[in-house]
């Protein structure tokens, strides 16, 4: 059987996996881990996928990070994981270490004047039973209103929110589900670089996300690690792998799994056998 040039890839990373002693797998949540939800506090974990990142957290020397769009108190009483690995939340401005110790990133005062009068907005349209108010941003979600419905929701959304943007320097982003109104100064991007810069230059690292917001740790990632692109169907992106959701990300993380025990084993024989000569 002929491997695609992708197999070969993933062939060639996953045996960088096997043979390092230390690695970094980074992890969107939303679209990535957990299907997209009505319900965004129902949107649980794909039980084989968090048992297998469960098995990555406790038995392999792999720094798991969680790096999500939501705040942090949201990731982790979903995810289910235990331990809990590290999480950064609103696109960085939220970090929680595995000690648990919590950061948040300073905002400037211009900038948390200006999302408090885009939340203003939101509830003056009538939007506020749709909106996520977060550390550094606004969010309004439209996921399980139809199409014409959605692009109402958006533009009633946009007729304020572009004017407070333009005047305070914040950025409009959209996302799968909804729209968010962002103090600027963090993006998944930052958090990636941040973690490759902790790591240093010879572990071997993925980053796995779902939509545009990932594309700044596609970016980030895609010289020194692998981008992969999670979506049910494929799309123009900076991520060097694809994989659909849910079966094909378990797949992955299944092989991390078993390449990280395989090198662990030997590690660990080698230096039995050191200490025995």
């Amino acid at each position: 059987m002929v491997k695609s040039e992708a197999q070969f890839r993933l062939d060639a990373f996953l045996n960088s996996v096997e043979k390092a002693p230390n690695r970094l797998l980074m992890l969107d949540y939303d679209g990535t881990l957990a299907p997209f939800r009505k319900d965004r506090d129902r949107a649980f974990p794909f039980p084989d996928v968090a048992a297998v990142v469960q098995g990555i957290v406790r038995g392999t020397h792999t720094r798991v990070v969680i790096i999500s769009g939501r705040g942090i108190t949201d990731v982790t009483s979903l995810l289910g994981i235990q331990p809990t690995p590290e999480v950064w939340g609103v696109y960085g401005f939220e970090r929680r270490r595995p000690n648990h110790t919590l950061e948040t990133a300073p905002i400037e005062a211009r900038y948390l004047d200006a999302l408090s009068d885009a939340g203003r907005w939101i509830e003056y349209q009538q939007l506020g039973r749709l909106a996520e108010i977060k550390t550094g941003s606004v969010a309004v979600h439209w996921r399980g209103q139809s199409d014409s419905e959605a692009e109402q929701i958006r533009l009633r959304a946009l007729l304020g929110w572009r004017p407070i943007a333009e005047t305070a320097g914040l950025n409009i982003l959209e996302f799968d589900g909804g729209l968010e109104i962002r103090a600027p100064g963090c993006d998944k991007g930052d958090v990636v670089r941040n973690l490759l810069q902790e790591e240093g230059p010879d572990v071997p690292a993925a980053y796995l996300g779902d939509d545009a917001t990932d594309e700044p740790a596609f970016r980030a990632i895609r010289d020194r690690g692998m981008g992969i692109l999670v979506s049910p169907r494929h799309r123009q992106s900076a991520a060097r792998l694809w994989l659909q959701p849910p079966e094909e990300v378990f797949d992955f993380l299944t092989q991390w799994l078993e390449a990280c025990r395989r090198g662990d084993a030997r590690t660990d024989a080698m230096a039995g056998a050191g200490s025995a000569s």
